[in-house]
Parts: structure tokens; C-alpha cells; sequence
């Protein structure tokens, strides 16, 4: 396993397959002073090196007040319930996607995927619409809607020095009927985000892309992919 890494400041990843467990997408943190928010919380079987590595590097885990959930599949939901119950964060997803996660549905989750069971988990705040912004601490984290790869996925992104970082989980796919998945949606989703002219993409498994051009390059190279 590799170290956890400072994206940019106050952007660090703290989980993932290299850096948690092999079946986890990735997790990050943003420090927002008085605050931290987490995205994604991986597949559940690393809660406790998430927690070390937050700790390593000099964050205070009590300081999460939400955890925002990309969308509802086990390697990024898994942790939620474990966060919740240790440090008192609210777990926020899209609405489209809420439903899967407190039912705990084995096929809208992939739990059946990674031969485990993801417990029904009350959610608490549903996010609706195309968009908007969640206050962190000192600093505001952009969200927007990209359905696709699920009915309620989202990519979040934020202006740090001069540069947009954009986190993209899973925006390669896959694409199947048993997620609720449309490829027209996500065509138009992927446009969305090459519109933000993002410098750094954080990716959920494929690692992190920096440059506009790089960005570009892999968002544009996906959609070759899947026409």
C-alpha cells in the first residue's frame, strides 16, 4: 500500500485500492478548517487504516460533519454506517440513489459483486436537482448530477489555488441494467464536466489525472469509448 497524498491544499486521499484496500474506490478528505468533509468512504473492510491515515496526516476525524456519497455502490458506500456511528457525520447522497442505501438492495448496491451485505442505512440528506454548493467549514464544495453509471450519481468540485479540482468516481462505468445505468445520461453528464475546464481530476479507481489537457484527454478518451 502506498502513503496517503495532498491532491492540493486541503484536498488529501486517504483511501482507495493503493492506498486502504484493494476494493475500495477512492476516499478523500477535504479540510475546510473547522471542518472536514469526506467523499466516499470505500467498501467497509478498511474503516479502521481510513481512520489511521486521516489521523497520519494531522486531521482529526471527530472534525467530519458529512460524508458525501458519490453515488450508492458498496465500494464507495460500504464505510457510511461506520462513519456515521464513530464521528457523528451526516451521510449525504442523491436522491436517486437514497433508496438503494437505506433498503440495503444487494443489486443496486453490488454488495452481491464483492460477496458481502451492505446494512439498510438511514441516510440524512437527500440531495435533489442538477446541482449546488455544501458549505465546509471556511471553504464550498460544488456538486453537480451526472446520472449514468447510476440514476444518482454526482461529481463534486472546488477552486483551490488557482486550480478546479473535480471528483469524477467512477465516471468510466460500468454500465449495466441492474444499476439503473443509461448511456445517454451519462454522454450528456461527461459533457457536463468537460465544461469546467477541470486542472486535476480525482478518478474512483483509475488514479489522478492533472492538467487541463490530461483531464480532458481521459473524459474525452471514455467517451470514445462508449459510443
Amino acid at each position: 500500500m502506498t502513503k496517503p497524498e495532498w491532491i492540493a491544499e486541503g484536498v488529501c486521499l486517504v483511501g482507495g485500492p493503493e492506498v486502504s484496500r484493494a476494493d475500495d474506490a477512492t476516499v478523500f478528505i477535504i479540510d475546510g478548517g473547522d471542518e472536514l468533509a469526506m467523499i466516499d468512504s470505500g467498501a467497509g473492510r478498511s474503516v479502521r487504516r481510513i481512520e489511521d491515515n486521516i489521523r497520519g496526516e494531522g486531521l482529526d476525524p471527530t472534525r467530519i460533519t458529512q460524508l458525501i456519497l458519490t453515488h450508492c455502490h458498496i465500494d464507495h458506500i460500504g464505510g457510511a454506517p461506520h462513519f456515521r456511528e464513530r464521528f457523528g457525520c451526516r451521510i449525504l447522497i442523491h436522491a436517486l440513489d437514497a433508496e438503494a442505501v437505506e433498503a440495503g438492495d444487494p443489486k443496486r448496491t453490488a454488495a452481491g459483486w464483492y460477496d458481502t451485505d451492505f446494512p439498510p442505512t438511514r441516510t440524512d440528506g437527500r440531495l435533489t436537482g442538477a446541482g449546488g454548493v455544501l458549505p465546509v467549514g471556511n471553504t464550498e464544495l460544488a456538486w453537480i448530477h451526472t446520472p449514468g453509471h447510476t440514476p444518482g450519481s454526482i461529481c463534486l468540485y472546488l477552486d483551490r489555488g488557482g486550480q478546479r479540482i473535480l471528483f469524477g468516481q467512477d465516471i468510466h462505468g460500468p454500465f449495466l441494467s441492474a444499476f439503473g445505468s443509461d448511456l445517454d445520461q451519462w454522454r450528456r453528464s461527461m459533457d457536463q464536466l468537460l465544461a469546467l475546464h477541470a486542472d486535476i481530476l480525482c478518478e474512483g479507481h483509475f488514479g489522478i489525472f492533472r492538467t487541463k489537457p490530461g483531464v480532458q484527454r481521459y473524459i474525452q478518451r471514455t467517451l470514445d469509448q462508449n459510443r
